[in-house]
């Protein structure tokens, strides 16, 4: 990596990621091209970025091209080039192929795949393209959302992959971990189970109930089907696909097994926030009314909230006050088949996350760091912490659920999971 030369190049500038992209990497004092099919497109996603960077100067760091005419010189010239194309491993493929001919020798070459293999992507090509080839997976909106993987091809330089780390801490201020080439990483490999398994749910218990009782007072920022209208049912879609198709005996497999009603859904358009007029879970009908799909039929209903739940309304005034360990007092103790569903929830979230540990995240830091900075879910740890290691233990196992062994470890020795502080977390944990 070439620390002298401060040129990056992106390709699928057009894009959502492409855009915000440039905005991160110009905003850390480097000169970005921004590519696209044509020039019209990449004024386009110009717009865009200074949106993203609030700064109508960061346009100063940026040069306009176009694949046909700028791909080769651009590559040739910089040290970064960062391919945020569509999540097809076709299209990255038939463009690495082409980067490989024109790079510069000592330049990177980063994806931002959000899950696909990475020895794929580079399969055939030079050992000098593997040698320098890395995911570099960045959260959406990347202007906001800081967490980061880095995914090292198994043929990459590891002094490459330290100076990587370092540059997307210090340089562009990143909370990033290095993982392993698994399907969707750490962080989307956990979120994504347990969205669908929220979707899953929905089929039985209707959309509004499974968010309220799994909302954002078990952990997380926005309720998870909420969330899946955010980030798209299409990438939804493509991100439990890959990993029910490619990780078999992953435990929590059938939670990746997309619904029918979505499947049909996604077939007739209906995407999440990116639709509107179609919707995704919830849909804003004339005057701005809140409606809400109904999964056995595919009608969409007025929006009426549940009737309030007294543990889950318990939990929403001890978090509004910090008092987070005794909010998941209430959750362990509480009765009834509402309660059951939520602690279930909660447990499988810990459970399936930190078991991740020693197969795809080093360690149980790493998984709490991506779930906090990438998804701003309470980090597994804290929640560990917060009910008590033997207890929470205890509880995974009544819900025949797979203990994981850094929690065994920590129920022996009485050690302290979680490795941050109470405010590192605490803002997830909303009323």
């Amino acid at each position: 990596m070439n620390a002298a030369n401060d040129k990056v190049v992106i390709l699928g500038a057009s894009g959502v990621m492409g855009s915000t992209a440039a905005a991160v990497f110009a905003g850390a004092g480097y000169d970005v091209t921004m590519l696209a099919r044509d020039l019209d497109k990449a004024r386009q996603a110009l717009v865009v970025t200074k949106n993203a960077a609030r700064a109508e100067a960061v346009a100063e760091r940026v040069t306009l091209g176009a694949y046909d005419s700028d791909l080769a010189r651009a590559a040739a010239e910089s040290a970064i080039i960062f391919e945020a194309l569509a999540e097809d491993l076709a299209l990255k493929r038939e463009f690495f192929k082409k980067l490989d001919t024109c790079r510069h020798p000592d330049s990177i070459v980063a994806t931002n795949s959000s899950g696909l293999s990475i020895s794929e992507m580079a399969e055939g090509l030079s050992d000098s393209f593997c040698r320098h080839f890395f995911g570099i997976h960045l959260y959406n909106p990347p202007q906001i959302i800081v967490g980061a993987e880095l995914v090292p091809h198994p043929q990459a330089d590891p002094a490459l992959t330290g100076q990587l780390k370092q540059m997307l801490a210090k340089r562009l201020g990143r909370k990033v971990i290095v993982t392993r080439d698994r399907p969707a990483f750490v962080g989307n490999r956990i979120g994504f189970r347990m969205m669908n398994e929220a979707a899953q749910l929905a089929e039985t218990h209707g959309v509004a109930f499974v968010d309220y009782v799994t909302g954002p007072h078990t952990g997380r920022a926005m309720a998870p089907l909420a969330t899946v209208d955010l980030v798209g049912w299409d990438v939804h879609q493509a991100i439990v696909d890959n990993v029910h198709a490619n990780c078999p005996a992953d435990e929590a497999r059938d939670h990746f097994r997309l619904p029918d009603y979505m499947a049909r859904g996604i077939g007739a358009g209906r995407l999440g926030d990116k639709t509107p007029g179609k919707g995704g879970f919830y849909r804003r009908a004339a005057g701005r009314t809140v409606e809400v799909l109904d999964p056995k039929t595919g009608a969409y209903q007025p929006f009426i909230p549940p009737r309030q739940i007294e543990f889950v309304e318990r939990m929403k005034s001890l978090n509004r006050v910090g008092r987070y360990r005794e909010a998941m007092a209430v959750l362990a103790r509480a009765v009834g088949p509402e309660a059951d569903l939520a602690r279930r929830f909660v447990l499988g979230y810990v459970s399936y996350a930190l078991n991740r540990v020693g197969e795809v995240a080093e360690t149980a830091a790493d998984v709490d760091t991506i779930m906090t900075y990438g998804f701003n879910w309470a980090p597994p740890c804290a929640i560990v912490d917060l009910i008590g290691a033997p207890e929470t233990a205890s509880m995974i196992a009544l819900y025949g659920l797979p203990i994981p062994p850094v929690i065994e470890q920590a129920a022996r020795t009485g050690a302290r999971m979680f490795r941050g502080g109470v405010l590192e977390y605490g803002r997830t944990f909303a009323g």
